[in-house]
């Protein structure tokens, strides 16, 4: 690992605190693992990533999973200037249009991809939904690791989506953002910083362990400063 990755890492390590400098090139471990070892409230940990990583990216963020042959939110962030994604599709059956849903299916070998697909059926929802299911899993399976998958208004015109793996070992997840304008370029910018952070994603879901329910319930949402 060259030395900016791992200045990087220690720095998301940090800000998840899950280490902490003690001085320079020392660290122990942060208060993050404290409270996870004294089984109190690691979701704290989660919500206030998901927080920093909306205002990273400009954008609202969520955390989503597949278990049991189905896809739910379970955790998001957004905001005033930073709104969800209007639900007007239950994103179940909604795999093939979404960026939670390719990032999801794209962890799942092709019997079971079929199998979703066979229960939920790919309809089109705007002129640019991928319909064909050739067409999706190539577009899956051709990109390298790490790669956002995208959603450029194929779920509902004028919103667009970028999602990125980051599953723990124990099921398919992945942490994705959504943008209320259709400017591509804009999302590819957000997605890049949305896969430089997924590390730290990564940790507070393993800090989080099995407190981190499905599907994402009114507690789900982090809150913005001040309540708004």
């Amino acid at each position: 690992m060259g030395q900016l990755h791992l200045n990087q890492a220690l720095q998301q390590l940090v800000r998840a605190q899950l280490v902490a400098p003690i001085i320079p090139g020392v660290y122990s471990a942060g208060s993050a693992l404290h409270l996870a070892a004294a089984d109190r409230d690691r979701m704290g940990e989660l919500r206030e990533t998901l927080g920093y990583l909306r205002d990273a990216v400009g954008a609202a963020v969520y955390v989503a999973s597949y278990s049991e042959g189905e896809l739910s939110i379970t955790q998001y962030a957004d905001g005033p200037r930073t709104p969800a994604v209007h639900e007007w599709v239950d994103f179940r059956e909604a795999a093939h249009a979404s960026a939670v849903g390719k990032a999801l299916l794209a962890q799942l070998g092709p019997e079971k991809r079929r199998d979703h697909l066979n229960r939920y059926r790919m309809e089109q929802f705007t002129p640019h939904t991928i319909t064909s299911p050739e067409v999706l899993f190539d577009e899956l399976d051709d990109r390298w690791p790490g790669q956002p998958l995208l959603d450029l208004q194929e779920y509902t015109l004028g919103t667009v989506c970028a999602a990125v793996p980051v599953g723990t070992g124990t099921e398919p997840q992945c942490v994705a953002l959504s943008r209320p304008s259709p400017d591509p370029d804009r999302l590819r910018q957000a997605a890049r910083v949305l896969r430089d952070e997924a590390v730290a994603v990564v940790l507070a879901l393993i800090v989080a362990g099995d407190d981190l329910c499905t599907p994402a319930g009114p507690g789900a949402r982090v809150p913005t400063p001040g309540g708004r």
